[in-house]
């Protein structure tokens, strides 16, 4: 079914030290998870834009995004909402703005920051507990025997996949290069905190989650998300390292600009992602709009898409599924639900919905009850790391549950 343009996903989750679940509990809520993913009647076809989103919203939502880029938190952008396959998308301003002044369209190829959690690295070792590969709730140390060290014996998958483990943020400078070093620092760290008493989003987590895939699979992250994710898909503008995957440097929006030695385009702009050689579990990914709403698309309809499935409806289920324990905020296998970075859920979109952002000024959020997301990709630090869109992305995504003909989100809650 190709949607209409206009403009310009195993078992249940298991907190086995938490809060353990019946057998028939656990039955219970991967159905429920079903109900909202996947089982039910086909699809209607498109219906017309003005069926299915309030006019006077896209309008608020094109003037939000002008707004920002007249005041200079982006220089531009792609939104792109889409529900029941009718989607209203356009592309704003530029994508670059020195060393010459690029429009932005459509396909313009955005470096997704850390939409690789969720693009990649998520939906890959997902894949591998489907297969029952991984055991979530197993010590991570089982399969990457050095992680033991300093007393980390205990965390789980679960626990870094989380944001729960008790590791700091992120590995820190230092002269060091190379995938393999990184995963020897990120084993050396000592925890701050006890796992499961305190939430720190840590791209530390996913770093070790990437080198996960790459341990159980045999594969180069890379080459795994390719071949079990992108080529199933569709999703032909996304992977890692554009410009050795043959993509043409003028569609590639560039991030920071460095003087003399001008702007990163087609490299990817996180500093340790670059060290580890432009391929890792936290960043490193170039996507399009219409790509992640490809991606999208197949978690919507339980895993599968145009005929062709990647993952069971029941997978899907629980990678968007409450994975923390009560006292920390909400968050999923990758995902975010409902915690202090959930900015772009907006004020309506109800918990249970999902999400995630990038530092490069990308972002997704998906509503299972009413089939919809959105998304705004945009190079926000270029020229300069000056550039915020934090509002902005919380204003589109209360301006996109608004835009919902015949939604009333009080009673979602």
């Amino acid at each position: 079914m190709k949607p209409l343009l206009a403009g310009i996903a195993f078992g249940a989750p298991r907190f086995a030290r938490v809060a353990p679940v019946s057998r028939l509990g656990v039955v219970l809520m991967a159905l429920v998870a079903l109900v909202a993913l996947g089982c039910r009647a086909p699809r209607p076809k498109p219906a017309a834009l003005t069926e299915v989103f309030r006019s006077e919203k896209l309008s608020a939502i094109d003037a939000a995004i002008g707004n920002a880029i007249a005041s200079n938190r982006c220089p531009g952008g792609v939104f792109w909402l889409e529900r029941h396959g009718t989607v209203y998308s356009k592309a704003y301003g530029h994508r670059a703005v020195a060393p010459s002044l690029e429009l932005a369209s459509l396909d313009t190829i955005y470096d997704a920051a850390s939409l690789t959690k969720v693009l990649a690295t998520a939906p890959a070792l997902a894949l591998l507990i489907e297969q029952g590969r991984i055991d979530p709730e197993r010590p991570l140390a089982h399969y990457l025997p050095a992680f033991a060290a300093h007393g980390k014996e205990t965390i789980t998958v679960r626990q870094v996949f989380t944001h729960a483990s008790g590791l700091r943020p992120g590995l820190g400078g230092g002269a060091w290069s190379g995938s393999d070093k990184a995963l020897e620092l990120a084993c050396d760290e000592k925890p701050t905190h006890p796992p499961d008493t305190k939430f720190v989003y840590s791209d530390i987590n996913f770093i070790l989650l990437g080198k996960l895939v790459e341990t159980v699979s045999g594969r180069s992250l890379d080459a795994f998300c390719e071949a079990h994710l992108y080529r199933p898909l569709g999703m032909r503008d996304t992977g890692y390292r554009p410009l050795q995957r043959g993509m043409p440097i003028d569609r590639i929006a560039p991030t920071e600009c460095r003087g003399g030695d001008g702007c990163f385009r087609g490299e990817v702009h996180d500093p340790t992602a670059r060290k580890m050689g432009g391929v890792a579990g936290h960043a490193g990914l170039f996507t399009t709009a219409a790509d992640v709403a490809r991606f999208c698309r197949m978690l919507d309809a339980g895993g599968i898409l145009d005929g062709v499935r990647v993952m069971r409806p029941e997978t899907v289920a629980r990678m968007i599924a409450v994975q923390t324990p009560p006292n920390l905020p909400k968050r999923g296998l990758g995902w975010d639900i409902d915690s202090p970075y959930a900015g772009p859920r907006g004020s309506l979109f109800p918990v249970g919905s999902f999400g995630h952002s990038g530092w490069t000024g990308t972002s997704l959020w998906q509503d299972p009850g009413s089939h919809t997301w959105v998304i705004f990709l945009s190079n926000r630090n270029h020229p300069t790391e000056e550039g915020n869109i934090l509002a902005l992305r919380r204003q589109l995504g209360t301006l996109a549950a608004e835009s919902l003909i015949g939604v009333e989100f009080g009673s979602l809650r």
